[in-house]
């Protein structure tokens, strides 16, 4: 099929832009109005796991979590018990304080009260500033990467190609953030992972195409702004087969992942769902469009100097 009968990337690209500021802005508000649900992992708590060994129902939970309340067993904050387990006899309770060892085994107690049963407990606490600790370097490792990333595709493209992925990636990350800002979803050590994989993974995509722009480059006789939007248009067409099968395997499997993995691993399995869509679409719709611009401002200046 003629290139001019496929869809132009590059003309279009101020839609998809706008897409990605709306997700990103939205994103942004609601962080800065209702924060990010953070795990026990970035925020000071205890998270308990408890194991009844016979199945258990929200409602039950619930009942025995409102006794400890009430009797003053418990005092501090809960989200809501999530249950899992491969016949839902685990469940799983985030405190908003530091539990001491009395009010752990309170809890455990009233389980195995409640269930005529033997029941075995896994306590992860994190104090406050191990927490802002760890907030810390889930930035640093994400800047720190970042940067590296920079640097590699500096040395190995150009600056226009590094400044177009280091925007896209970046942008990845934040689609990632935003989502689980704007859903509410937990945040904890395993979605650090994710936006991680997600910004090794964008960048892989991103080269593919950057690179096929380069070779097109050595032959092609840019001399109008039409050249370069056919350049672009061209070097993604060429490499889009690939693209979509890269990204339907890894998507195919990090579903797999969501679907079929415990519920400790369903939320790092989301992060990377998104993360990877994010990272398809920016290699198309974001990250060549950044370089088309760049690169226009570059041409148009030679123009001038050439006709000075």
């Amino acid at each position: 099929m003629d290139s001019k009968q496929k869809f132009d990337f590059v003309k279009n690209r101020n839609k998809f832009f706008i897409i990605s500021a709306a997700v990103l802005i939205i994103g942004l508000v609601v962080m800065l109005t209702s924060g990010m649900n953070f795990g026990v992992d970035f925020k000071a708590g205890t998270n308990i796991d408890l194991v009844v060994g016979k199945q258990m129902d929200s409602a039950k939970v619930e009942e025995i979590m409102h006794g400890l309340n009430t009797s003053g067993d418990v005092k501090s904050k809960y989200a809501d018990p999530t249950i899992g387990g491969n016949n839902s006899d685990r469940v799983s309770i985030r405190f908003d304080d530091v539990l001491d060892d009395a009010t752990v085994n309170k809890i455990q107690t009233a389980f195995a009260t409640a269930y005529s049963a033997e029941v075995s407990k896994e306590v992860n606490t994190v104090d406050p500033q191990l927490a802002k600790e760890l907030l810390m370097k889930a930035v640093y490792a994400v800047a720190i990467s970042s940067v590296l990333i920079c640097l590699y595709v500096s040395i190995r493209f150009e600056w226009r190609f590094a400044l177009a992925a280091i925007i896209a990636i970046l942008h990845d990350a934040f689609i990632v953030i935003a989502m689980f800002a704007i859903f509410r979803f937990e945040v904890n050590l395993p979605f650090l992972a994710a936006v991680l994989t997600t910004i090794g993974y964008s960048i892989n995509d991103k080269i593919v195409i950057f690179d096929r722009i380069r070779e097109n480059l050595r032959f092609a006789k840019l001399k109008t702004d039409a050249d370069l939007v056919a350049l672009v248009n061209d070097s993604i067409w060429q490499t889009m087969a690939r693209n979509i099968n890269t990204v339907l395997v890894v998507l195919i499997a990090a579903g797999c992942l969501y679907l079929f993995g415990s519920e400790s691993i369903k939320l790092f399995a989301l992060a990377k769902l998104i993360g990877l869509t994010s990272g398809a679409y920016s290699s198309v719709f974001i990250a060549c469009s950044l370089w088309y611009l760049f690169k226009r401002n570059s041409l148009s200046r030679s123009k001038k100097k050439a006709a000075a």
